[in-house]
C-alpha cells in the first residue's frame, strides 16, 4: 500500500510538470512552450518506527596498548620527590622524562621503553617519569630550551642537570621517539659520566 502511494505520487509530480493528465493520459504541453522542466521527485522520509536497540552487553575493558606503561614492570619508575631522593643516598644519576597523556609523540616515545635494551640499562639509572600538566613544578624546573613534550633529561644525583642532550638543535632534549639508539647511548654516558 505504502509503494503505491509513493509511486501515485512520483507520478502526479512529473504530470504537473509535464502538462495536463485527462482519462486518455498525459497530453502534451501546446507547441511553442518551453521544453518542460524535468526534476527528479525525492520519495518521502520513511516514519515508520524503529525497533528499540537491544540493551547494552557489558564488554571487557580493552587490552593495553603496548607502550602505554612505558616498559611495565620491568623499569622501576618512580616520581621526582622519590627518584631525588634515591639518587642522592645511591650516587646513581636520574633519567627525567617529562610527558604528557595526551601528546602523540609522548606516545610514540613510551615504546621506546619497551625494549628489552632500555629496560636492562635503566636499572644503573633512577628512573623517573613525570606528567608536565600535573607536576608544573617539576615541569617549569627543566626547561633549559623551551617547555615542548616529551622532554628527557639525565641529571646529577642533586637534581642539577647533567647537560646530556640528544642534540644540539632547538629541541636539544627530544629523543628519537622510534629508535632507542640515542637514548640508550645518552644512558651508557650518563652512568659514565655521573655515577659517583
Amino acid at each position: 500500500m505504502r509503494t503505491s502511494i509513493v509511486a501515485l505520487a512520483l507520478c502526479l509530480s512529473a504530470c504537473c510538470v509535464s502538462g495536463r493528465e485527462t482519462d486518455e493520459g498525459l497530453i502534451p504541453p501546446p507547441p511553442g512552450a518551453a521544453a518542460p522542466a524535468t526534476t527528479t521527485a525525492t520519495p518521502p522520509a520513511r516514519t515508520t518506527a524503529r525497533p528499540a536497540a537491544p540493551p547494552a552487553v557489558p564488554q571487557p575493558a580493552p587490552a593495553p596498548v603496548v607502550g602505554e606503561t612505558w616498559g611495565g614492570a620491568a623499569i622501576a619508575w618512580r616520581t621526582p620527590a622519590e627518584g631525588l631522593a634515591e639518587a642522592q643516598r645511591t650516587g646513581k644519576p636520574v633519567m627525567l622524562v617529562l610527558f604528557t597523556t595526551w601528546c602523540p609523540h609522548c606516545k610514540n616515545y613510551s615504546r621506546v621503553f619497551e625494549d628489552a635494551r632500555v629496560a636492562e640499562a635503566s636499572k644503573g639509572l633512577v628512573m623517573v617519569r613525570a606528567d608536565a600538566d600535573k607536576d608544573e613544578a617539576t615541569s617549569s624546573k627543566y626547561q633549559p630550551d623551551g617547555g615542548y613534550i616529551p622532554r628527557t633529561f639525565f641529571l646529577k644525583p642533586d637534581g642539577a642537570n647533567s647537560g646530556i642532550k640528544a642534540s644540539d638543535g632547538r629541541y636539544g632534549y627530544f629523543y628519537d621517539e622510534r629508535d632507542p639508539a640515542p637514548l640508550l647511548a645518552a644512558m651508557a654516558r650518563a652512568k659514565r659520566e655521573i655515577t659517583r
